[in-house]
């Protein structure tokens, strides 16, 4: 009977979960993403500008879009073998320099939850 119950508690709670980064609205991602598309660019032939394209982040290892020259705080998280997951680039997203001290990116962060989620949900439509 534990199992059982195991089981269905683990049912419930998997439906009722919080939602997912992927829940994020990509029309307002796309809106919020104009913040970065000075430096970044996403899409079919997507090239590297001040910042690196952001094709395929999600689950990609940190510093690791070829033909960029990332910064001695990226490359030292790259050792660490840090992954860019939805919850790792959130962080990043939130406070820049706080994730990663060093960095050379000069922009303060999204504070909304909200707009973090959005864009998020927008570059994962990236691959």
């Amino acid at each position: 009977m534990t199992i059982f119950r195991t089981a269905l508690l683990a049912a419930v709670f998997a439906t009722i979960s919080p939602p997912t980064f992927a829940d994020g609205h990509l029309d307002k991602g796309k809106k919020v993403f104009n913040k970065c598309k000075a430096c970044h660019a996403v899409g079919e032939g997507a090239k590297n500008k001040v910042g690196p394209q952001l094709n395929g982040i999600i689950g990609a290892k940190i510093a690791s879009v070829e033909g960029f020259k990332y910064s001695k705080a990226f490359m030292a998280k790259k050792e660490e073998g840090v992954v860019w997951s939805e919850g790792e680039l959130d962080a990043y997203l939130l406070k820049p320099k706080k994730h990663t001290p060093g960095t050379k990116m000069s922009f303060a962060g999204l504070r909304k939850e909200e707009d973090r989620a959005n864009v998020i949900a927008y570059l994962m439509t990236f691959e």
